[in-house]
């Protein structure tokens, strides 16, 4: 099995490695092939890399390359992990919409809609050449924003599924609190990538018992203190939204909170430096504890588990019963997971051609959403005026043009007003035009 990660040389890389060398048996890869254009990144990353699967005795062989046709010839999958500009655009990206009394953040809002702009051409390019080169291999995309990115791969045609790490770690922290093992824990997950809710634990499966009332009960406090939301509007919702529902329910609160500090992007620039310092120490051959707060945490073990089920290795899963009933996510290998996919009438307040992020069963023909319970009006509203946002997003990443790009902001709820959009719009195009043709 011959795995590629376009974006080989990103500082999150030693954990995926380390999830690769951890679960071989899950996903017994032979050939693990990194790319990057930024060689000295990749030259250090590839080192600690192969120095990882030493220690643990993975026996495959880790290549790096700068070269994508090299890369990709012959993969099983292809992982996506991109940021075209790197930690300098992010930066951008989180500034400048505080001048309107915005959130500036990466994934969401303006930020988030300028990083699709640069991002989906990038994507899209790298996808064609994969089809090319090699046709019937995998795409994962764990490149933000997923749901607009993964929406961009689909309707080009790609054999592509969309990943993020929320649903992962809400599974981990579950379990913990409940002490079971993962594998256990069933979440019942809706939404869109980066505006999802927990409506459900369940333990066992889909059909497993609801234990989320006795996880709010019990630990309400932990978990509103987490999310950094009060602890009553849990109990009043009944849910667990993810983290990035702040941004809509406590808005300014975190507007004001961003003016005050440094950016997440300084922060993350800052540990990249001395991470790639770490990463040279050829004494070093296990992923540094400091890797864990730069984010992606159990990203490795969702890769693996995704690029297990899809191409179809089963040695390690065991048997279980149909997608109607029972099993469980948790285990790598697991026939369930959450991930972005095509809508295709699971939500029918969407359109079929929507991304969403839902529990589907994986398997070698892709992702298969499993059936979802009636969604509150309270959070399927916010989520048909996002899914709106996003097609206007994806037409502009697409065809360009200021009317396009203003239209998006205008339609995004955490923008919303024709002022902000008209100025939101030119400050847009202003700090990203190096990465917009059209511009």
């Amino acid at each position: 099995m011959k795995l590629t990660v376009v974006g080989g040389g990103s500082t999150y890389t030693p954990e995926l490695i380390d999830g690769f060398a951890r679960l071989r048996d899950t996903l017994p890869i032979e050939e693990l092939v990194l790319v990057d254009p930024a060689a000295d990144r990749l030259e250090l990353v590839g080192g600690l890399a192969r120095r990882i699967f030493a220690r643990q005795d993975h026996p495959g062989r880790i290549v790096t390359t700068s070269l994508l046709e090299e890369g990709i010839e012959g993969a099983d999958a292809v992982l996506l992990q991109l940021r075209v500009g790197g930690q300098a655009a992010r930066e951008q990206d989180e500034t400048w919409p505080l001048d309107c009394g915005c959130v500036g953040q990466e994934t969401t809002g303006a930020g988030g809609l300028a990083k699709a702009l640069r991002t989906v051409p990038v994507v899209l390019d790298i996808a064609e050449r994969v089809r090319r080169t090699n046709p019937d291999a995998w795409i994962i995309d764990f490149t933000n924003p997923v749901g607009i990115v993964t929406r961009a791969l689909l309707q080009a045609g790609h054999k592509a599924v969309g990943l993020c790490n929320v649903a992962i770690g809400f599974q981990r922290k579950f379990a913990r609190m409940l002490g079971v093992t993962p594998g256990e824990v069933h979440l019942d997950h809706v939404g869109l990538n980066h505006l999802t809710w927990e409506t459900g634990v369940r333990l066992g499966g889909p059909e497993g018992e609801d234990v989320l009332p006795e996880l709010l009960s019990r630990y309400g406090d932990t978990i509103a203190a987490d999310l950094h939301l009060p602890r009553p509007l849990l109990d009043r919702l009944g849910v667990v939204p993810s983290y990035y529902l702040r941004y809509y329910y406590a808005h300014d609160e975190v507007v004001r909170e961003l003016r005050t500090k440094p950016s997440r992007a300084a922060e993350v620039a800052a540990m990249e430096r001395r991470l790639l310092e770490m990463y040279a120490d050829p004494a070093l051959d296990e992923k540094p504890e400091l890797l864990a707060k730069r984010g992606g945490a159990y990203y490795s073990e969702a890769a693996v588990d995704l690029a297990a089920g899809l191409l179809g290795d089963t040695r390690s899963r065991p048997e279980g019963p149909s997608v109607e009933g029972g099993g469980g996510r948790g285990a790598a290998g697991s026939p369930y997971q959450v991930v972005n996919t095509y809508n295709r009438g699971t939500l029918p307040f969407l359109p079929d051609d929507a991304v969403i992020e839902v529990q589907a069963a994986v398997g070698a023909k892709g992702a298969t959403p499993l059936s979802v319970p009636a969604v509150d009006p309270l959070y399927a509203g916010l989520m048909a005026q996002v899914t709106a946002y996003e097609e206007l997003a994806l037409e502009a990443a697409l065809r360009g043009g200021r009317d396009r790009v203003f239209r998006a902001l205008l339609a995004h709820p955490l923008v919303g007003q024709y002022e902000y959009a008209e100025t939101l719009t030119d400050q847009l195009i202003a700090h990203n035009r190096e990465h917009l043709a059209w511009a």
